[in-house]
């Protein structure tokens, strides 16, 4: 007669038990987030985290009839000079990189080392991972899961589908989100419509859309809008959104 397995101690028990629950606790969140990653490779987002933030923060500072601004627009709706233009402005080594410029974050860290204030050296692929999947703000563990989600979306996504999350998720005013909104708002008419300097300032509100605006330009707006557009023209005009679609370096 075969004989039983002896049964295994109640203490060696509840250690197996402990360690399959805390082995569940470590996977679920890391399982969660490639769902989400993978699902928004083809799915348009409801909302991003930084809407949501900025939701919450309207309703803790009472402001109740708080409504976000956002609308899901393809690719082909924003036409060639609006991503050309984001690129010009705010990640000119895009197609080059894996997520991460390391040329501008040793600029970044050399400037930091002669005294100068620590600059962002962020991608738009960064932008992407902080901006869908997390909140704005500095903190050690924010940049660890930004390192994290950019890596994955570089991962899983093409530099096509990056880009067009970018110019639909970007905060582009007080509650508004997307250049899809923010083009009609701004000058009342489609992002595909409007001429390239229009859609340089629009771009050079950025990082502080909330308080710039495109349609009353200061200065500053227009010096640096002017910049985009040069930029603009010594990346290749339109005929860069050939190199990125095709993916092979002119």
């Amino acid at each position: 007669m075969a004989r039983s397995k002896p049964t295994p101690p109640p203490r060696q028990t509840r250690k197996r038990r402990w360690r399959r629950w805390l082995l569940i606790l470590l996977l679920t969140p890391v399982v969660f987030s490639l769902l989400l990653v993978l699902i928004f490779r083809f799915a348009a987002p409801p909302l991003s985290g930084v809407m949501a933030e900025r939701i919450l923060q309207a309703r803790a500072a009472g402001q109740d009839d708080f409504r976000i601004d956002y609308q899901w627009c393809e690719f082909e709706s924003f036409g060639p000079y609006l991503p050309l233009a984001v690129v010009a402005s705010e990640d000119q080594r895009f197609l080059d990189h894996h997520g991460f410029d390391t040329v501008e974050i040793k600029k970044a860290l050399d400037a930091a080392e002669d005294g100068e204030r620590l600059r962002g050296a962020s991608t738009i692929s960064q932008q992407v991972a902080k901006n869908l999947f997390l909140w704005s703000g500095r903190s050690w563990l924010r940049k660890g899961l930004e390192v994290y989600f950019t890596a994955l979306v570089e991962l899983a996504w093409p530099k096509k589908r990056v880009l067009e999350t970018y110019l639909n998720i970007a905060e582009t005013g007080d509650g508004m989100f997307g250049f899809c909104s923010a083009c009609q708002r701004r000058f009342g008419k489609p992002c595909s419509t409007l001429a390239p300097y229009q859609l340089a300032l629009m771009v050079a509100t950025l990082p502080d859309p909330r308080r710039r605006r495109a349609d009353k330009p200061t200065p500053y707006l227009h010096q640096r809008a002017s910049w985009i557009v040069r930029q603009m023209e010594q990346l290749g005009g339109p005929a860069w959104l050939q190199q990125m679609e095709s993916g092979k370096p002119e």
